[in-house]
């Protein structure tokens, strides 16, 4: 294997990972972006989407979804500080079809414009997770 880069993936409860890879693929809020060896220092915010960790150079990826949250890639490695993270394996898709709805409806009902952004912030993960659960 050639040089691989040190990466971290931390959530409010607990490190998630911290292991080595070749490259991994992050959903900034600007768009997915590579992270490998040698990288220049990057801050990001992360949008809600899939995380790809490429252990070796032609493998294939393990994926895992986050609500959102920031990367940042430093000398010593990609540190990811997400909100929440999605076993993509874990996700029912009729549950989540009807927690869109749900909330699409709650959005209607919102009392003012802060309850209204609270609920398209958590409409926007979840429709961005159907995605790649149809995909």
């Amino acid at each position: 294997m050639t040089d691989t880069l040190h990466y971290e993936i931390v959530s409010p409860e607990r490190l998630l990972k911290d292991a080595e890879a070749a490259m991994i693929v992050v959903p900034g809020a600007d768009g997915d972006f590579a992270a490998l060896p040698g990288h220049a220092p990057l801050m990001s915010t992360i949008r809600p989407g899939v995380v790809e960790i490429f252990e070796d150079e032609g493998a294939q990826p393990s994926r895992l979804f986050v609500k959102g949250g920031l990367a940042q890639i430093s000398p010593k490695g990609l540190t990811i500080l997400a909100e929440e993270t999605i076993d993509l394996s874990a996700v029912n898709t009729d549950e989540l079809k009807q927690k869109i709805t749900d909330t699409r409806e709650d959005i209607e009902d919102a009392k003012d414009d802060i309850e209204r952004a609270a609920l398209e912030k958590e409409l926007a993960w979840m429709v961005a997770l159907a995605e790649v659960v149809a995909a």
